[in-house]
């Protein structure tokens, strides 16, 4: 536990700490100004940090990631988004442990981060179409069941399945269908926020700006190597 501890903690640069500290302390508080439950707030400030975690490719990203799978399915429920709450509970909670182990097998050894990577021509063609029919399918037994926004929580719910397996293969597409997910999933919860989902909405709210942060970090960090090993 201890070493796990110190190679989490290990190789932050400076911007990145800055980064977590003002996501998590922005989202904290904020939440409890707007008096929002305890349950919200632990759910955004998890996710907040799963997110920064997995742009930083440290492991720590699914210990976050599993806290927060499971409070945000419960408030997805109470909020009617059964296709957020069913992707939670029967998806993203068993990956976080898979993702975990995959990850732990990947790490760079030097700088204690997960390798990075890009996707083929074919497996980006792939992921498209896959996200195109699962929408339509997913979004008309949705609203088949009386979901609230069905088509768009269909498209989310496919996007993020897909954006998650990308993620634990460590490509670096996955920001790109972050960044559109993110997107749509605010704008879904700006027209359906419940009471007490503040931090919630908050909490996609950074979730959209780290999409860009982490999309151009991982980009960079990709392109350097390449010059590396080129030059090698």
């Amino acid at each position: 536990m201890k070493n796990f501890i110190k190679r989490e903690l290990s190789g932050w640069k400076s911007w990145e700490i800055i980064w977590f500290i003002v996501c998590c302390v922005i989202i904290g508080g904020l939440s409890v100004y707007w008096k929002d439950n305890m349950m919200g707030i632990v759910s955004a400030i998890t996710g907040v940090a799963c997110v920064v975690c997995t742009g930083k490719g440290k492991l720590s990203a699914y210990i976050f990631g599993l806290i927060n799978c499971v409070l945000y399915a419960y408030i997805s429920y109470k909020a009617k988004l059964y296709g957020e709450t069913m992707l939670n509970v029967i998806y993203y909670v068993p990956m976080q442990f898979y993702g975990f182990c995959v990850w732990r097998k990947n790490m760079n050894q030097e700088t204690n981060e997960v390798t990075k990577r890009h996707m083929t021509n074919k497996l980006r063609v792939l992921c498209i179409l896959a996200i195109l029919l699962g929408t339509v399918m997913y979004g008309a037994f949705l609203r088949k069941i009386g979901g609230t926004l069905p088509f768009v929580d269909a498209f989310t719910t496919v996007s993020s399945v897909v954006a998650l397996i990308i993620s634990i293969k460590m490509f670096s597409e996955q920001w790109w269908l972050w960044f559109v997910v993110d997107l749509l999933t605010v704008m879904m919860w700006i027209s359906t926020l419940p009471d007490g989902s503040a931090a919630t909405l908050l909490m996609w709210m950074v979730y959209l700006i780290n999409a860009v942060v982490m999309c151009v970090k991982w980009e960079t960090e990709i392109h350097r190597d390449k010059n590396v090993r080129v030059k090698a």
